[in-house]
């Protein structure tokens, strides 16, 4: 669920599950296209090819792109539509109900990819948040759960770099990713053009399908 950051490459956060799934659902896809094509006839196999092409597209933005990365700047929150930008200086909090949540100033910032899959752990979790049950103490961090152990992670990276923050202005886009640019110390949110390729390329596909037919 957590990238390794050897070499210097930044910590990455995401789903394994998902992306298992992700990987073994384009495989298939792949297979059922070259069989469509070595063995289809007729106008229909466009239609068929644009479906397969279509679940590859929102399986690799669903469950393929959302992660969370760690740079020296602050956080990449990316979500299957939208990237948010959090500044270290913007990082309150970071906990767990549902989902992952980073808590800034002007709103919290949730990720689509890291979830707690426990319902009860949920039902906890919400209970704990409403003033219903004391906090527990973090303890061994080897004890706890795969999405309270990141979040502690993201808390101790947040303490780390706002005691060394980096000066100047964010001016290159593979140093913390599109979002960033232009960020000072409040979180910032856009459509990534990877995401409006994509679905430009799919809807372009659809309509060229049914042009075919």
């Amino acid at each position: 669920m957590t990238g390794p950051a050897s070499g210097g490459n930044p910590t990455v956060h995401y789903s394994l599950s998902s992306r298992v799934l992700a990987a073994g659902w384009i495989v298939i896809a792949v297979l059922l296209l070259a069989d469509l094509f070595l063995r289809g006839e007729g106008p229909e196999i466009w239609t068929y090819a644009s479906i397969l092409v279509v679940t590859v597209a929102l399986v690799y933005l669903v469950w393929l792109r959302p992660r969370v990365v760690v740079t020296e700047r602050g956080l990449r929150m990316i979500n299957p539509l939208r990237e948010t930008f959090v500044p270290w200086a913007a990082v309150q909090w970071v906990d767990v109900v549902d989902v992952l949540r980073v808590h800034t100033p002007d709103r919290i910032v949730r990720s689509w990819p890291l979830r707690e899959t426990k319902r009860q752990r949920v039902r906890d979790n919400m209970r704990r948040e409403g003033g219903f049950v004391d906090q527990a103490d973090e303890g061994d961090p080897r004890e706890l759960r795969p999405m309270d152990r990141a979040a502690l992670q993201l808390r101790q990276d947040a303490e780390r770099h706002k005691a060394r923050p980096l000066p100047g202005p964010i001016r290159d886009i593979e140093e913390a990713g599109p979002a960033a640019l232009g960020a000072e110390d409040r979180p910032q949110t856009m459509v990534s053009v990877e995401v409006i390729v994509v679905l430009g390329l799919t809807v372009t596909l659809i309509v060229a399908a049914f042009l075919l037919l």
